[in-house]
């Protein structure tokens, strides 16, 4: 028990397991000590990095998201956070110390798929593993023949959580090439559906040639042509247009942003820009050291296997499309909520925009569309993913809520956790 306990902990922390898999393939790649040591700390560091520029972007959009709800000022909606279930089911005694089984298991059958079935993928983005294991949980504690058993229900759900950790990289693969131009890695990040649909979806609407990297901007605005400035730029508009709405509207825009408002707007948008600068190095910190590590594992372990990452790898390849899938997402979703309230229940809950979803989701939905149909296609990706993951987790929101009241409020915001909590949330309503 005490192994498997360190086993847990280490498996459920994305930063060691991420480096302890570099590790694993510059053993099998016979490198020296030095070596070893040198790639097992700068990919732990390059994610550290990786995560602080998340961390920094998500204090940015969160008190954004604070600002559009309590403009749109929509009584009895819920925002999708998906540490909100993480968090409470792991405090829960029944159910908390059984999510960090699935995990375990999960991982275990990831990697066995892999070794022995052409899915050659092996899940990375740790959080997202146990994102998925607590959804399962989750639903499946609403059958009661299924939550009477702990080993029937942990079995149920680690399979499912390890087919979804090779399913949707494998869903990915193809677009994923077309978006990094090489089969270095696949996308470990579950916003698959999002993605693929993109992918697929935007060789339809447009021309990869007609990148939306090639934008051409005024010379007035030249400033514009560097993707960081343009962000932080973009995201002043933003901040600046939805605080104007709010005050006409009576909202304290300074308790949300800081005083003064239009100080902190300003530096909000620097902060979002600054943030997905760090974020690019981390990415580019640990792929220079995961890369040549997985080639080893692919050689001496499981053979061809590719590594599936977190969705922020793939925007140093077209951070224009990162912007507008942001941006075209927030359309998206301000549309599907609006016809959500309008349904009065028959499309479940009704969601509030969540831009970290938006940005995250809906951004790495942008640079899928286009790398298949250029800047139309990065479009049609972004309000894909806010049609998509708005309505999906409007009925994830409404079975999870009424699984537990004290979840009400919240539900999984990512499209793949919409898609199986749906379906899991159909089939335990068949059982119950």
């Amino acid at each position: 028990m005490a192994i498997l306990d360190v086993l847990k902990a280490l498996l459920s922390n994305a930063t060691i397991l991420i480096g302890l898999v570099a590790l694993v393939g510059l053993l099998a790649l016979k490198k020296p000590f030095e070596s070893l040591v040198s790639g097992f700390l700068k990919t732990v560091m390059g994610w550290i990095v990786l995560g602080a520029g998340a961390d920094v972007v998500v204090g940015v959009v969160s008190p954004l998201g604070s600002l559009f709800n309590q403009v749109l000022n929509i009584p009895n909606a819920g925002l999708p956070v998906n540490e909100v279930f993480t968090g409470i089911v792991q405090q829960d005694a029944v159910l908390g110390p059984l999510v960090g089984w699935v995990f375990l298991f999960a991982f275990i059958l990831n990697i066995l798929i892999a070794r022995f079935t052409p899915w050659k993928y092996i899940f990375l983005t740790g959080h997202h593993t146990l994102f998925a294991a607590t959804l399962t949980v989750g639903m499946f504690s609403m059958i009661p023949a299924v939550a009477g058993n702990s080993v029937l229900l942990i079995a149920l759900c680690a399979i499912i959580t390890g087919i979804m950790m090779v399913l949707f990289p494998a869903m990915s693969a193809p677009f994923t090439e077309k978006v990094i131009g090489s089969k270095d890695f696949v996308m470990g990040h579950f916003g698959t559906t999002s993605y693929a649909g993109a992918g697929f979806l935007g060789q339809f609407v447009g021309k990869p040639e007609d990148s939306a990297e090639k934008i051409k901007f005024p010379s007035w605005i030249s400033f514009m042509r560097e993707p960081l400035v343009a962000m932080g730029f973009v995201m002043l508009i933003i901040f600046v247009l939805v605080s104007v709405i709010g005050l006409a509207k009576g909202v304290d825009v300074a308790a949300i942003l800081g005083s003064p408002w239009w100080l902190q707007a300003f530096l909000l948008a620097i902060r979002f820009a600054a943030g997905v600068a760090i974020i690019l190095l981390g990415v580019r910190t640990v792929l220079a050291e995961i890369v040549p590590a997985f080639r080893g594992i692919s050689e001496k372990i499981v053979p061809n296997a590719k590594p599936a990452l977190d969705c922020p790898v793939v925007f140093p390849y077209a951070p224009n499309a990162l912007l507008i899938g942001y941006l075209t997402s927030i359309v998206g979703g301000i549309v599907a909520m609006f016809i959500q309230i309008a349904g009065k229940g028959a499309m479940g809950g009704v969601i509030l925009p969540s831009m970290i979803i938006h940005f995250f989701v809906g951004g790495t939905a942008g640079i899928y569309g286009n790398a298949t149909g250029g800047w139309k296609g990065a479009v049609l990706g972004g309000i894909l993913n806010g049609l998509f993951f708005t309505f999906l987790a409007g009925f994830t929101y409404t079975a999870l809520g009424a699984l537990n009241p004290a979840w009400a409020g919240s539900s999984f915001g990512d499209t793949d956790f919409g898609v199986v909590g749906s379906i899991l949330a159909f089939v335990s309503s068949l059982l119950r």
